[in-house]
């Protein structure tokens, strides 16, 4: 019994403090694979796909440095008109900024 009550207060206690609202994206896109028995094109590498996603958004106007995929989501750093750099969240399909 005490037992069951200490992971209750555990679990309440973890549970309390996560964040309000935590940032999750549904990425779909893994890259373009055809097959018929026969293979042409592999998904993207890690760094294929960082790649890609920076230039998108840069095409896109967003002052990105570097990319990676981070919870589903893109995660940018950005500078900042005034100095420095920020992290910016990305929807990976839409490239719209996510809040």
């Amino acid at each position: 019994m005490l037992v069951r009550t200490g992971f209750a207060a555990l679990a309440l206690t973890l549970v309390a403090t996560l964040p309000a609202h935590a940032l999750f994206c549904n990425a779909t896109d893994n890259g373009m694979v055809v097959e018929f028995g026969l293979r042409i094109g592999e998904p993207y590498t890690e760094q294929e796909r960082n790649q890609f996603d920076l230039m998108a958004l840069q095409r896109l106007g967003v002052d990105a440095t570097r990319v990676e995929r981070w919870n589903g989501c893109i995660r940018a750093f950005v500078l900042k008109p005034e100095g420095g750099e920020e992290m910016q969240f990305f929807d990976p399909d839409s490239y719209e900024r996510v809040q």
